[in-house]
């Protein structure tokens, strides 16, 4: 059996666009709704949803088939958390908070086995299909991906170092708690946040990573990936749901 290829990752190398969606909803059946709506990759949080490594392992396997590539946001960048969702088969993460070179090159060692890294080994998880990928623990860091989270004013700061380190694949901008650092909280919209962002993106690709936003005001996402975003989320499961089920029950109310 061979290494599952990640395509995200592929196209991501590639400079092409990819167009996402968020999943908060921690259901393998959900997960399998939207993994086959088109998009091309969605984000299965485990930060700010109720998700484990116990309920992303059945949405990873529900993304099978589908047009959208798995993105796992761990809760942190923590390296025992890193290793458990690994092993449980998640091929690219995204690892939120990253304030400086020192947490990004962290990031970097948990998804690494030694001498590169610190990831731990076992030779029977399901990333490596139980033991049946060859040379899994050898060939495995070519189809991983690693999206850094950058979402305070200190990781602006460093956010060169941050791109420059290696094993970084991505910088991901984390709008709403980049502006609650910035003094606009709830405001990631606001015109003096668009020129922050703006200028972040700008900065994030004259370093030579791929820049990645959450962008579900579509007005902001073009722009965004006209100023050089390659993967943007566009929307949100929990949104879809909840703001078409109150359409429609107003349809009916009114």
């Amino acid at each position: 059996m061979d290494l599952p290829v990640n395509a995200f990752k592929r196209r991501l190398a590639a400079g092409e666009t990819q167009i996402g969606l968020w999943s908060h909803l921690s259901s393998y059946i959900s997960t399998e709704v939207i993994a086959g709506a088109g998009f091309d990759w969605i984000v299965l949080d485990a930060e700010h949803s109720p998700n484990d490594p116990l309920t992303i392992l059945p949405q990873l396997q529900a993304c099978e088939g589908g047009t959208a590539s798995p993105v796992v946001r761990v809760p942190w960048n923590d390296t025992a958390l890193i290793k458990r969702y690994l092993d449980v088969g998640a091929q690219t993460l995204l690892v939120p908070y990253v304030q400086n070179a020192d947490e990004a090159a962290r990031a970097v060692e948990a998804m690494r086995y030694p001498p590169r890294g610190m990831r731990g080994f076992t030779g029977l998880s399901r990333a490596s299909r139980f033991g049946r990928v060859a040379n899994y623990h050898a060939r495995a860091e070519e189809e991983l991906c690693l999206i850094v989270q950058v979402e305070t004013g200190e990781a602006l700061g460093n956010l060169e170092a941050i791109a420059a380190v290696d094993g970084v694949d991505a910088v991901f901008i984390g709008p709403g708690d980049l502006s609650a650092s910035l003094g606009y909280l709830g405001k990631a919209t606001h015109p003096d946040m668009q020129k922050i962002i703006v200028e972040t993106i700008k900065r994030i690709t004259a370093a030579g990573k791929a820049a990645g936003i959450l962008a579900p005001d579509e007005t902001l996402a073009r722009l965004y990936m006209r100023e050089g975003v390659t993967f943007a989320a566009v929307g949100a499961d929990i949104a879809l749901l909840a703001r078409g089920a109150e359409a429609l029950a107003a349809r009916y109310k009114s």
